[in-house]
C-alpha cells in the first residue's frame, strides 16, 4: 500500500513498552513503526476474516487416523462434494496410524471456516488448524 506517510503518537506504560519491543526484536523488526504497522494490518485483515462473506484463501492443516472405520471415505465424499471450494489437497503419511492433509480452499470466508468446521468435526480427526488470508489487496 502505497501512500503518504502520517506521523502520530502512542502513549504506553513503560513496562508494555519494554514487553513490545522485546517481541518485535524477537521477529526481527528493525523498528516500532514497522511492527505497528504489520500489527495494524494484521488486525484489519482479521476483522475482514470475521465478515463472513469476504472473499479469502483458506489453508487447513489436520491429523487423523487412517484406522478410523470410513474416515477416509467421509473425508473424501466430503470434498468431493465441496469441490467448487477446494483449490488443492495434500495427503503426508506421518507414522503406521496417523496421515497429515492439507486442504486449500478458495471461497467466501464464512463458507471456508464451515467447511473447516465440518472436517475438524469428524470422529478420528485428531487436531487441525485453519489459517484464513484475504483474496483481495491488504488493507
Amino acid at each position: 500500500m502505497k501512500g503518504k506517510l502520517i506521523r502520530f503518537g502512542v502513549s504506553m506504560e513503560d513496562a508494555l513498552l519494554e514487553k513490545f519491543d522485546r517481541l518485535i526484536n524477537k521477529r526481527g523488526y528493525t523498528s516500532r513503526s514497522e511492527a505497528i504497522r504489520d500489527f495494524v494490518r494484521n488486525e484489519l485483515v482479521e476483522e475482514g476474516m470475521r465478515a463472513g462473506d469476504a472473499p479469502a484463501f483458506g489453508v487447513l492443516s489436520f491429523v487423523y487416523d487412517h484406522h478410523v472405520r470410513e474416515l477416509e471415505a467421509k473425508l473424501t465424499g466430503f470434498q468431493h462434494n465441496h469441490y467448487e471450494s477446494i483449490v488443492s489437497t495434500s495427503h503426508v503419511h506421518i507414522d503406521h496410524d496417523n496421515c497429515l492433509e492439507v486442504i486449500i480452499l478458495k471461497d467466501k470466508a464464512g463458507r471456508i471456516n464451515d467447511i473447516a468446521s465440518k472436517i475438524l468435526s469428524y470422529k478420528g480427526v485428531k487436531h487441525g488448524n485453519l489459517s484464513l488470508t484475504p483474496a483481495e489487496k491488504e488493507p
